[in-house]
């Protein structure tokens, strides 16, 4: 059987341990052109590049060499988490490291790194290295601003996140350079944490969790990373003291239910989400089938009743909390980019550990809408929250909650998220397993899998046709496995000069046979645009249809519709929608143009109430004809400040 470039281990988040009980592991992927490429071009050229003068600016460097006792002055920045912002910068210029420059295939040892990008990288370790105390404690707010006092706010101090946090650059950080610089100081960490934190008769000092999840599934990954089993079964310690009231009882910080006994996501979303994450990892590497069945339960509770349109997540600005079921407001949506990309990282591990594509179809849709609207095209600003409304009038409050994109935020979670993110994608897109290759997700690239490489030339999302050639595979038979997504209501499948009808089973089209270099598969998936309607029982959005095509979320902004505002407009569902593609537009886009009317009420007076009997009936009103041209979602609010919608009336 020949080797390929996926004999060396796939570079990313995730790497399954020896023992691990996933369907599925992830597939080495290199995108080299189209839709993604621009995108993550953005994010290796300006986002990531920004980053150190970011947070040198911000303070967060200088509170590190005010740890290292190389500086002088006062510790800056308002929460006691801003090392994360340092240590998720240091994990997506990792991942970036670890692309081969022509966005080919790259793996452990064969890298072509940015030697200025690289020369930052270890700068900035050695910062974090300096700050580092004897016995492995590491957070600069409570070193600096508390007095060295430790563990004693777990609810808001959020050390063990920043812990988390660390541990995940530094992983990725030996994964993509094989320098341990990073990770000999994330496993002292981590060891510090092992000799305090246990379970009552344990010795140890404290039984108690961090206000906010994320170390959990950082330690499964040292653990994968090192082999030392003790790593993973803190871990399972930690996830599994959630819900005992060690912080109160509260969901906020998911001390309300333990996680095994849960039937809803509930409360702050990012943090339900990571802890999700952890307890996937958890069932892959334990084989635990209580959590596996509790991931599945509330992964399907949180898509059908808590999971916007865009894939979003979180309807309250409040909290930054999950709300109640079919609870899905518009223009108070909170959708936290962060949130986005937790469910992201939760979708593919439940993909991995079960082999199902629904997952992969929930990551599809948050990747383009929710996730990437988080980001402008030009990679300079961000969105922490992503409303599906913004009104005619809105007065934006700024900050952190602001609906206008921002440079960069006093609590910066979200930019260098989505950095990290961006920088790995290509582990998010392909997995393999003894019989073959699974493609999640459709770029122009190589997948490569144990068994086989597989060219792919596309235009997706813009044109549905997906061109694959197999380049290196064996003399046996193996079967290459093609996502049909969710969206999709018909598709056509070619091989060589004959249309192949292959089975579809749990959104899988498998296609099984022995392979010969050369041979081609043509998958085409319908890119019509269409009208979607919510559930009834989202109150928010009744008499409202959205605009999707393919993938994509559309909106309409009120730059494309001078001479009055949207909140007025009335979209005509019983004309046909038309597509027209825009090379000139927010990068290159393909629109979508419907027939609407701008409605034409009567002044109500004082008082925007009446009987019904004496109530003006939109639906009779004369309206002014209006072409709307919508835009997909990921690109509004890169033009000017102004109103957009997702959901519009028909009446």
């Amino acid at each position: 059987m020949p080797r390929t470039r996926s004999d060396l281990p796939a570079t990313g988040p995730v790497r399954l341990g020896p023992d691990s009980r996933a369907a599925l592991r992830p597939a080495a992927v290199g995108i080299d052109t189209g839709f993604w490429q621009a995108r993550r071009a953005s994010n290796a050229h300006v986002s990531i590049p920004q980053g150190p003068a970011l947070l040198e600016a911000a303070g967060n460097l200088h509170n590190l060499r005010l740890a290292a006792g190389t500086a002088a002055g006062e510790f800056q920045g308002a929460y006691p988490f801003v090392d994360t912002d340092v240590y998720k910068w240091l994990e997506a210029a990792a991942w970036q490291l670890a692309q081969a420059p022509d966005g080919d295939l790259a793996s452990d040892g064969d890298q072509a790194p940015d030697d200025d990008l690289a020369a930052e990288v270890g700068r900035i370790v050695a910062l974090v290295a300096g700050a580092q105390q004897p016995d492995g404690y590491l957070n600069t707010w409570f070193q600096l601003v508390k007095g060295g006092e430790r563990y004693k706010d777990l609810r808001w101090g959020h050390e063990l996140y920043c812990a988390g946090h660390l541990i995940q650059a530094a992983v990725a950080h030996h994964r993509a350079t094989g320098s341990g610089e990073l990770l000999d100081v994330a496993r002292k960490f981590a060891d510090h944490v092992d000799s305090v934190f246990g379970p009552p008769g344990s010795g140890k000092p404290i039984d108690g969790i961090d206000g906010h999840p994320e170390v959990e599934t950082a330690l499964v990954e040292l653990y994968r990373e090192t082999g030392e089993r003790r790593y993973l079964d803190l871990a399972a310690y930690f996830v599994d003291r959630y819900g005992h009231g060690l912080l109160g009882g509260e969901a906020y910080c998911q001390d309300r239910v333990p996680l095994r006994e849960a039937t809803n996501v509930e409360g702050h979303a990012v943090r339900q989400l990571y802890l999700l994450a952890a307890a996937a990892d958890l069932a892959t590497e334990n084989g635990d089938a209580e959590l596996r069945t509790a991931a599945e339960r509330l992964w399907q509770a949180m898509t059908t009743t808590k999971t916007h349109l865009t894939g979003g997540l979180g309807a309250h600005h409040e909290e930054e909390d999950f709300g109640d079921p079919y609870e899905l407001p518009n223009e108070r949506a909170y959708c936290e980019t962060c949130a986005a990309i937790a469910s992201i990282q939760w979708s593919w591990r439940m993909a991995l550990l079960t082999g199902e594509a629904r997952y992969s179809d929930l990551i599809e849709r948050t990747l383009y809408n929710g996730f990437l609207a988080g980001v402008s095209l030009d990679g300079e600003r961000w969105l922490y929250v992503n409303p599906l409304q913004v009104r005619d009038g809105h007065t934006d409050p700024g900050g952190d909650q602001s609906a206008r994109r921002t440079r960069w935020f006093r609590c910066a979670c979200c930019p260098p998220n989505v950095m990290r993110l961006l920088a790995s994608l290509e582990h998010y897109l392909a997995s393999s397993d003894d019989n073959g290759l699974q493609i999640h997700q459709y770029v122009s690239g190589r997948y490569a899998s144990d068994l086989a490489v597989i060219r792919a030339e596309t235009d997706y999302p813009w044109h549905g046709t997906i061109a694959l050639t197999v380049e290196e595979t064996p003399a046996e038979p193996w079967t290459l496995s093609l996502r049909i997504p969710q969206w999709c209501r018909e598709f056509r499948v070619r091989c060589g000069q004959e249309t192949y009808e292959g089975s579809v089973a749990d959104g899988w089209l498998r296609l099984e046979r022995t392979w010969s270099p050369g041979d081609q598969v043509v998958l085409e998936l319908p890119l019509e645009p269409r009208l979607t309607a919510a559930d009834p029982r989202v109150d928010a959005v009744r008499g409202c249809v959205a605009i999707e095509r393919g993938p994509l979320v559309y909106c309409l902004e009120g730059v494309d519709h001078p001479g009055g505002g949207l909140d007025d407009i009335v979209v005509d569902t019983t004309r046909p929608l038309a597509v027209k593609h825009r090379p000139d537009l927010l990068g290159g886009v393909t629109t979508v143009v419907a027939a609407g009317s701008r409605r034409h009420l009567p002044d109500v007076g004082w008082w925007p109430y009446a009987p019904v009997d004496e109530s003006p009936d939109s639906s009779q009103q004369d309206g002014e004809p209006v072409e709307l041209t919508a835009v997909p979602y990921y690109a509004w609010a890169n033009r000017e400040d102004g109103s957009m919608r997702v959901w519009l009336p028909t009446s």
